[in-house]
């Protein structure tokens, strides 16, 4: 258990030092993976947040990993000397950090499945899924401070968990890469054909995503409607080509049982596309008030329907207005704040109760 004197070097220098904890990271072999936990350390950089990442490597040394975390942990504490950590996601990971550190402030992030399970993989996944979404109550009762990506999350923190410090801090997404480009250009780019209309659909192979329910609502488009529309997974796509295959897409179709804040519905936004979706997660405030978005209900009749109606307008959607705070750096300036508050309060508590 880590037990050391921390000097409050924040105090004397205004700039946070930060350890962040996460198995996901993009690699060489896994390029996708953790992009928005990248994502988020690169815009804590952007304002001066000096960061160490400690990568737990998960899927390659399975979970004899969380066996070796307290002396990761401990190993990286002493080495870089952290005024807080940082635990980029829930579950097991996370409730092993805040069992081990107790000496300076611990924060979780919450993203989705690590509070909500994953009720569509088979039956060892669940079980396995169940257990990370119970470590993650656990970690949520110990740490100094919860981020949740969305509001809607919170009713699936701990119960009786009042004295929980939380904030709602979305990931955000980088406009300096993610912007409107020609559709038409785009589609050359890809070998598209230009007079089809184009959906975009995220596939990661998590069956949370339903893909069925997407083809099904492609098939009554094609079939009843008569709309001359392809679907296209979005699946290992290079990062750097994303906002390609966003301006060649007519619509982002978003078709999950359940969401924490999607990354791509935000990466959609800033490319002024229009967005189909089911109810889901934070998607329905996201493109509340837009003109050309529209949330459906779980059928592929309606999201056809719904899909009919941004084929019948063919026009980029306005959301200039919503990306200025979706900004990789306006969230992680949220977070710094969170961050400050909980040094703060960690400093009065050690007044108080001086070991």
């Amino acid at each position: 258990m880590v037990r050391n004197i921390v000097t409050p070097a924040w105090r004397n220098t205004d700039r946070v030092r930060v350890l962040a904890v996460t198995n996901m990271y993009p690699a060489s072999d896994t390029p996708h993976s953790g992009r928005f936990v990248q994502q988020q350390i690169e815009g804590l950089r952007r304002i001066g947040v000096e960061v160490e990442v400690l990568f737990v490597d998960r899927a390659r040394k399975g979970m004899r990993v969380y066996a070796e975390l307290p002396a990761l942990v401990t190993e990286s504490i002493a080495k870089f000397q952290p005024d807080l950590v940082h635990v980029m996601y829930g579950g097991i990971m996370a409730r092993i950090v805040a069992q081990v550190v107790t000496d300076r402030p611990v924060v979780v992030s919450f993203h989705g499945s690590d509070l909500l399970g994953q009720p569509f993989e088979r039956l060892s996944r669940r079980i396995f899924a169940a257990c990370g979404v119970l470590a993650s109550k656990q970690a949520a009762r110990r740490c100094s401070g919860v981020v949740l990506v969305a509001e809607h999350l919170r009713h699936s923190l701990p119960e009786n968990g009042q004295s929980l410090v939380v904030r709602v801090i979305p990931c955000g997404i980088d406009p300096e890469i993610f912007h409107p480009l020609n559709r038409d250009y785009c589609c050359e780019e890809l070998g598209w054909r230009k007079e089809a209309f184009h959906i975009l659909f995220q596939n990661t192979g998590d069956p949370v995503k339903r893909p069925e329910l997407a083809y099904a609502a492609l098939e009554c488009l094609k079939g009843e409607l008569r709309v001359d529309a392809e679907i296209h997974q979005l699946r290992g796509v290079k990062y750097e080509q994303v906002p390609v295959w966003l301006s060649a897409c007519d619509a982002l179709l978003v078709t999950s049982f359940h969401e924490g804040s999607p990354t791509i519905v935000k990466e959609a936004l800033a490319c002024n596309l229009p967005i189909v979706s089911v109810p889901v997660g934070d998607v329905p405030q996201r493109i509340e008030g837009i003109r050309g978005c529209y949330v459906a209900e779980p059928t592929p009749s309606d999201l056809a329907v719904k899909l009919q109606k941004v084929y019948m307008h063919p026009q980029r959607i306005k959301a200039e207005d919503a990306i200025p705070s979706l900004s990789i750096v306006h969230c992680a300036r949220e977070l710094v704040s969170f961050y400050y508050e909980l040094l703060q309060t960690h400093e009065a508590e050690m007044a108080r109760h001086p070991a």
